[in-house]
């Protein structure tokens, strides 16, 4: 499917701008739109191949940048994502969640890479502005409705970073279907109940830290009569459907979880 591709900046309701990816179908007619929230490392080509992924299926995707807004407390820059990334992906898989290992890896590196990837690590990992970007993701929804080639109907699916951010979104009842690949949890976890239709839950089995909350996510959707569906890949760790990090990527759980939300989508979007 032929698309057209644009990289646009959206104003948001407090008078920001956010940057995005905006890809939709060449052909005529009106199409389900996809929220697509990005992983810690912002919008980078992965992000961009798996908005293009939707499209074929018959989308109109928007990934923003979340860290493009100029209401955070630190500006978040490329090379200091990409200190970030690159300091994560030197992390053995079954290390990525011990905090005493990580600091003894963050001390072989000089003081600026030390203060970048601090600087990332404050602003979005200990002090994470969910409710600002929440707003910016809510405000995302409203430029694709905006559209003239989206039906009316929005699906969200994050990533890690994002896969939290979707489930947020959802809570806001904003969007008709949201994805989630291993995502934290809404706090309070009772913000679940406003989700708006159906949730898909994506899980690693050896991320212990997130896959072990997943149960209460989906007790409280249950108990709000919301349709759930969560999946859990043994063998497989967290980010396992990033393609571009060859020491965590599982080929057979990535393809598998892709056919689940391609399924997923078109059930509650197309339908």
């Amino acid at each position: 499917m032929e698309s057209d591709e644009s990289d646009i900046r959206y104003k948001t309701k407090d008078g920001d701008e956010v940057s995005a990816f905006l890809v939709s179908p060449r052909q005529e007619g009106k199409f389900p739109g996809i929220v697509l929230i990005h992983e810690i490392f912002g919008l980078d080509d992965h992000i961009r191949d798996v908005a293009k992924r939707l499209m074929t299926q018959g989308y109109v995707v928007l990934a923003p940048d979340l860290f493009t807004s100029n209401k955070l407390s630190q500006k978040i820059t490329k090379d200091g994502i990409m200190k970030t990334m690159n300091f994560i992906m030197s992390i053995p898989p079954d290390k990525q969640r011990d905090e005493s290992y990580r600091a003894e890896q963050m001390a072989k590196l000089s003081q600026d890479d030390q203060k970048a990837i601090s600087s990332v690590y404050e602003t979005l990992f200990m002090n994470r502005p969910t409710a600002l970007f929440t707003d910016y993701l809510s405000d995302a929804v409203d430029f694709l409705n905006s559209r003239p080639n989206v039906n009316g109907k929005i699906g969200s699916v994050g990533f890690c970073f994002g896969g939290g951010l979707s489930i947020s979104l959802g809570c806001t009842g904003k969007v008709d279907a949201v994805a989630i690949f291993y995502g934290e949890n809404p706090d309070p976890i009772e913000k679940a109940r406003n989700v708006k239709n159906a949730v898909l839950g994506i899980y690693a089995g050896e991320d212990t830290r997130i896959t072990s909350k997943a149960h209460e996510l989906f007790r409280e959707l249950a108990n709000a009569k919301k349709p759930t569906t969560i999946k859990v890949y043994p063998n497989a760790y967290h980010a396992f459907f990033n393609d571009t990090r060859p020491q965590i990527y599982n080929e057979k759980a990535a393809k598998d979880a892709f056919r689940l939300l391609l399924d997923f989508f078109r059930d509650n979007l197309q339908s």
